[in-house]
């Protein structure tokens, strides 16, 4: 019988997935694409020997799937926001703006690391589940090109869009793994990237003040 915990445990992997995860682009009438369907389940062989259902283990205890779920998508995030940063130097002499993208350079490429240690300790396959995927928070290929032909003002609002989208998505599946992940190690990186991911969505803020909406005028009584 399934317990609560594990509900939950099951419930945040499907946030941390299914939300990290969009559909592939539009067709030709606008509609997105469907994703491939599934190949059916084949058989199991008969008389095989029972399969050890045992949370993969690491030095300082077992990795949920909660965990390894938050790690892969850790990685996929950052690999498709380091190209951006990369950019920030080549496309504008502000100092303000190389300041920052350098703040977030530095802590992003440490969880990298940390991350891809981790998922080693943790034994999951090396390859990137997401890759290909356009998931919240990653800059498509278009985007990037968009980023890469733009100068000035209109860089530093691309910038400002992509780079407020990656740390508000970090923050949001951080603090998911942060409630129901159970490796301490990984946890504990999960907290440390919700606190420095909303200090650099301060520093952004303060850079570049997000749009606020107007409310909208109010129609006149006959």
């Amino acid at each position: 019988m399934r317990t609560p915990a594990s509900r939950k445990s099951t419930l945040l992997i499907a946030v941390l997935l299914i939300a990290g995860c969009t559909p592939g682009p539009p067709d030709a009438a606008g509609t997105p694409a469907r994703p491939p369907a599934a190949p059916p389940p084949t058989a199991a062989p008969q008389n095989t020997a029972p399969q050890n259902t045992a949370p993969p283990m690491g030095t300082a205890g077992p990795f949920s799937p909660t965990d390894i779920a938050w790690l892969q998508l850790t990685v996929a995030q950052i690999e498709r926001l380091l190209p951006v940063l990369d950019l920030v130097p080549t496309r504008t002499t502000d100092p303000a703006w190389r300041r920052v993208a350098a703040q977030v350079e530095v802590g992003r490429r440490d969880d990298l690391d940390r991350s891809r240690r981790l998922l080693a300790e943790s034994g999951a396959p090396a390859t990137n589940p997401h890759e290909g995927h356009d998931m919240p928070g990653m800059v498509t290929a278009e985007e990037l090109a968009a980023l890469r032909s733009a100068t000035g003002k209109p860089f530093h609002r691309l910038v400002a869009r992509h780079l407020r989208a990656h740390l508000a998505q970090s923050v949001r599946i951080s603090t998911a793994e942060q409630k129901g992940g159970v490796h301490p190690a990984t946890t504990a990186l999960a907290g440390a990237v919700v606190r420095v991911g909303t200090a650099d969505l301060a520093r952004l803020d303060r850079l570049d003040p997000p749009a606020t909406t107007l409310p909208a005028a109010r129609q006149a009584v006959p």
